[in-house]
Formats: structure tokens, sequence, C-alpha cells
């Protein structure tokens, strides 16, 4: 909840001290960097020591530096560089957190049970992803910023507080302490090595990152798309995310449900081509009714990839491996940054309906490709 509300109030305090939208969209920029630079030293710590003791430590100083901007905003100090340097300082904490809390996942839940936890994992990040910024919507209406930062520093207390209560058993990677042995440069090589040696592996990433190069990006343009195409405005824009969190929520209800009876190999590939196709049609789209049935049917087959991608990975990495081979996956994030800056470029060229059919055409067609050079992809289970 706090890091989905961080991403409205942020936006919004940054565009309140500044009125440069420039700065709005380099307040996100900066985040980018700390997840390039410090995700394979993340993941390699993961693996060597306590994913609890991370978690609880990042959740810490998430927390504390939530509560600082409060003080900062109510006390009527705050100033620009203030906002730039927690961001970075966000995103920094939250690259060594998110390979520790992906992989104690399969610390505490049996194999045969993981794709089902992972799909309530999805279903939780849904529900907030749809719930946190409306609720900073609502606190910064009526309390201001420094009382939505306050709400989120009493989120990070609460999930701090439910973080010791997980069995002591949790404490310490489960591998124990292979790692320990070994710099941490040859460790990150070791884990790029196992990802790549690792056919199951390989391809899972692989599938991940073609759709965040090719396909995920599209959202980078989907303003454009609500009050230039579609003539809807700020609202229909909101309308279209709530639909994609709409076929999200139900993408997460069914892995969450039917867990590993799900050929996942299959659902991996025809997921994340459907989500090309998808977003093809919605660029061509006249109708935003159509286009929001369209945004469900995109945020289905977003989650229904993502999810089981990350259960792969996780299924097919040993222990002593899983949090490595999770920051790769959590490295998505800077290749979607990426095909960000590559369909606005395509935009200026083509036209937003261009460029969007363009990207979606690429990474279905990507799918294609895996399937005809690694043809064991759809037999993944």
């Amino acid at each position: 909840m706090a890091f989905w509300m961080d991403q409205v109030t942020r936006g919004w305090l940054i565009y309140e001290l500044t009125d440069s939208t420039v700065q709005l969209g380099l307040v996100r920029g900066v985040q980018a960097i700390p997840i390039l630079l410090l995700s394979p030293i993340a993941g390699s710590a993961a693996d060597r020591y306590s994913r609890k003791a991370q978690i609880l430590i990042s959740q810490t100083i998430d927390g504390s530096m939530f509560a600082l901007l409060a003080v900062l905003i109510i006390t009527g100090e705050i100033l620009p560089w203030h906002v730039y340097v927690t961001a970075f300082g966000m995103a920094a904490v939250q690259t060594f957190e998110q390979p520790a809390r992906a992989a104690i996942i399969s610390d505490v839940v049996p194999t045969k049970n993981l794709t089902n936890a992972i799909g309530l994992n999805s279903i939780i990040f849904n529900v907030a992803r749809s719930t946190g910024p409306a609720l900073a919507g609502i606190l910064i209406a009526s309390v201001g910023t420094g009382g939505a930062y306050a709400a989120q520093a009493a989120f990070y207390l609460l999930a701090t507080f439910w973080t010791l209560r997980l069995r002591a058993a949790v404490g310490a990677p489960a591998h124990g302490g292979h790692s320990h042995g070994v710099s941490f440069g040859r460790s990150i090589v070791e884990g790029w090595k196992f990802s790549w040696r690792n056919e199951t592996v390989r391809t899972a990433l692989w599938i991940t990152m073609l759709a965040s190069l090719f396909i995920v990006p599209f959202t980078t343009l989907l303003p454009v798309f609500a009050r230039d195409l579609l003539h809807v405005g700020a609202t229909g824009q909101g309308l279209l995310l709530t639909a994609m969190g709409i076929g999200a929520l139900g993408s997460a209800v069914i892995i969450a449900t039917f867990g590993d009876r799900m050929p996942r190999g299959l659902f991996m590939l025809s997921g994340v081509a459907l989500y090309g196709v998808s977003v093809v049609a919605f660029a061509a789209s006249p109708w935003f009714e159509f286009s929001m049935f369209l945004m469900i049917i995109v945020g289905f087959a977003n989650v229904c990839s993502h999810a089981l991608v990350q259960t792969v990975i996780q299924t097919y990495s040993p222990a002593e491996f899983r949090g490595r081979a999770i920051a790769l996956f959590h490295m998505g994030q800077v290749v979607m940054t990426a095909g960000s800056m590559l369909i606005g470029w395509l935009a200026a060229l083509f036209g937003s309906v261009g460029a969007v059919a363009l990207m979606g055409s690429a990474g279905a067609l990507a799918m294609a490709g895996i399937h005809f050079f690694l043809p064991r992809a759809w037999r993944i289970r």
C-alpha cells in the first residue's frame, strides 16, 4: 500500500514544489539507476544473508524516509532535493528488498503450492495497486502530502511488525551459507552463469525481458490515447487503468486457484503473445468502450505471464541461486525504462498508434521466435 501510495504522492509533491513537468519525469527516472547498478549485488545478498533480516532492514529504512518526508513537509522545510534523494534511496533499498521478499516465499511454501502462493501474492499486489493510489489521493486532498507520507510510514511500521512474527526458521537462507566463501563479485558471476546455463530459467528470463522491452511500455503513451485519440481525458485514462487492474486481478485469482495444475510454459508464451496482440488491437481501437474491454485482456495477460515467469524461476532455481535469479527477473524494470524511451522515439517518428502497434507486434513475434528456437519452452511445467 505504501509503495503504491508513493507513486502518487511523490509526483504530486515534486509538482507542487517546482511546477515542472520535466522534474516530474526526472524524479521517476532517478529511481531506475539503483535498480540497474545494485540488482546483481542485491540478488547475491539475498542468497548470502538472512532474507528476513534484509526485509526488516529495508522496511525500517523505507518507513524512516517516509516519516522524514512527512516531518519536512509539515514543518515547511521540504525542498526538491529532499524528494530526489529519498526517491533514489527508496529505489536502492527496494532493490535489495525485492529479491529477498520473493525468495522467502519459496523458503516457507511447499513446491507443490508455490504457484498458488505467488498467485495470492499477485492478488495482494493488484489490490494494493488499485486502492493505494486512491487512498493517497484522498489523503492529499484532506490532509496534504505530509499526512499522506505519515500514513505511508505507518503502513511500513505495520509491515515490519508482521515480518517480525515470521517464524525464526525463515531468518537464514535455506542453502546454509554456501556463498559466504566467495567474494560478492564471484557470487554475482556465478548467479549469471547459472541463470544462463539453466535452460528453463534462461527461457523464463527471456520471456519477461522481451515483454518488458516491447509490450509493457505502451502505458507510457496512455495519456496520448486518453486525451487526443479517444477524447476521454484524465478520467478516461483512470478508467482504462482500472480496467487493466480488473483483468490483472482476475488472472491472479486463476493462478492462485489452479496453481501447479497449469501448464506454465504454455501460459507464459501464450500469455505474452496475447498481451502483444491485445496492445496492437488497443492501438487500433477508435472506441473507448472497446478499448476498456481490451485493457481487461491486457491486464489479464500481463499478470498471467508475469506471475508464472516468477514461479518458474523460483521453482527451477536451487535455494543457493534463487535470490540472484530473482534479481535478474526484477531487472526487467530497467529494460522497461529502455522500452519507454524507445516507444517515445518511435511515436515521434510514426505517431502513437504506429509506435504501440509496432512494439506490440514485435513482442508477440518475439514469443513466436522463442517457440521456434526453444521448442521445449512450451513444455515447461
